[in-house]
């Protein structure tokens, strides 16, 4: 039987007890509707799962036992950082679960000229904290043990004025010279940049050229935003990861 697995944001040790986030707590409580003695799996993003049972369910509060610890699932082999333009409502959330589920090892969300949402402080940290639980969430139903890092969004021309290289740099373009599949040799860290639903710009191409980021292309169609990440990193795992 595959135990419900649950992400507690701090650390676990053997032996101690933990009160439920209130989000975990809910779900365990109103929606498994566990009681005292149900087993859980935790893990607090740091590579291990730690074995869990439900103490006590108070209302909104649920106390879970901290047991055992063991190794989590291995990460891939291949660091991938997400450069991901910020793209409207579900379409992002999308974007970082399959993305949390296929291995990224972090996620950059970038604004972009032809970015639809816009951001202020507020809104932005507010999002921050939305993708972030996408990504627990995501891990918890992936198997995943280590929480790929979401970073606070940035302007995609600060980042490429500022953010230093962190592998091999590639961005998705349609008119790429060369094909991703075809890529050659092999990487263990790369970055790659998507677009929003319109695209990069021309001058926004070059500028990512610039410092590094060469273009290339997917296939003959054109892929929506959120689809175009997916694939290019299905393609990387299968090229470098562990997707094999």
């Amino acid at each position: 039987m595959r135990l419900n697995r649950v992400f507690v944001g701090e650390l676990l040790s053997t032996g101690s007890e933990v009160l439920l986030p209130d989000a975990a707590a809910n779900h365990v409580a109103r929606v498994l509707r566990l009681r005292a003695g149900a087993p859980l799996v935790l893990f607090d993003g740091s590579g291990a799962d730690f074995r869990g049972e439900v103490v006590a369910v108070e209302g909104d509060r649920v106390r879970v036992s901290v047991g055992d610890r063991s190794a989590g699932l291995r990460e891939s082999p291949l660091a991938i950082t997400l450069v991901q333009a910020v793209s409207r409502g579900e379409r992002m959330d999308w974007t970082l679960q399959k993305a949390t589920e296929l291995g990224v090892k972090r996620i950059q969300p970038v604004l972009s000229a032809r970015s639809v949402v816009r951001l202020d402080e507020q809104q932005a940290a507010k999002k921050l904290r939305h993708w972030q639980a996408i990504v627990a969430a995501s891990c918890e139903q992936c198997g995943r043990s280590v929480l790929p890092e979401v970073r606070a969004p940035l302007d995609l021309a600060r980042f490429l004025a500022e953010s230093p290289r962190e592998g091999q740099r590639l961005v998705l373009s349609p008119t790429g010279p060369a094909s991703l599949a075809g890529l050659a040799g092999m990487a263990s860290r790369v970055e790659l940049l998507i677009g929003p639903e319109g695209g990069l710009d021309d001058a926004e191409i070059d500028a990512a050229a610039r410092v590094g980021f060469a273009p290339v292309r997917l296939g003959p169609r054109v892929l929506r935003t959120e689809t175009a990440g997916i694939v290019a990193l299905t393609v990387l795992q299968a090229l470098w990861g562990d997707l094999q």
